[in-house]
């Protein structure tokens, strides 16, 4: 029996805008007609952008306070293994168990380890591997602003989503299925 590997042409849209005012205003109303949002690009940081193409908070900061946790815990099993079970040296008759001793290297090892483990999970789950190729729009770090959208049917209504892109000031519009 032969396996069908099913292959679903999506296509995207990218939409030029000159100003973040404009980039903001066509997501929310692109999102409140019904159209899916596959990102946005700015050549910085736009406050309410997120909320306005829908994204969800990230958890990043929870598996970085996890893997701080983690490194918190084994820094100090660490030193407390060493230092008082497996080879307890007596320096000027300190206890072997001295835990003001322990808190720098385990707030190093507790930084080290979130620090580290949330930057992997971060390259990880962007998929920003070292040579991979990634998409690049004209001018986006200069002055541009972009929103694809993303065409999973045939019920996408091009009429509607070039109407709303042109009330809200939209440069230029591209439409391909190479914006992933």
């Amino acid at each position: 029996m032969l396996a069908v590997k099913n292959t679903i042409n999506v296509r995207y849209i990218a939409v030029y805008f000159k100003r973040q005012e404009d980039l903001k205003e066509a997501a929310i109303e692109a999102r409140e007609s019904g159209f899916e949002i596959h990102d946005a690009f700015t050549p910085f940081p736009v406050h309410g952008l997120d909320q306005a193409i829908g994204l969800k908070r990230s958890k990043l900061t929870w598996i970085a306070f996890i893997a701080g946790a983690v490194g918190l815990t084994f820094g100090l099993g660490l030193q407390v293994w060493t230092s008082a079970y497996d080879w307890p040296l007596n320096v000027g008759g300190k206890p072997f168990n001295s835990f003001p001793l322990f808190i720098p290297v385990t707030f190093e090892l507790m930084v080290l380890f979130s620090g580290l483990i949330a930057i992997g999970v971060l390259l990880v789950r962007n998929r920003l591997w070292l040579f991979s190729k990634k998409l690049t729009f004209d001018r986006v770090t200069d002055d541009r602003f972009v929103l694809v959208l993303k065409q999973a049917d045939a019920a996408f209504d091009m009429r509607k989503a070039l109407k709303i892109f042109n009330k809200h000031g939209a440069i230029r519009v591209i439409e391909g299925d190479q914006f992933v």
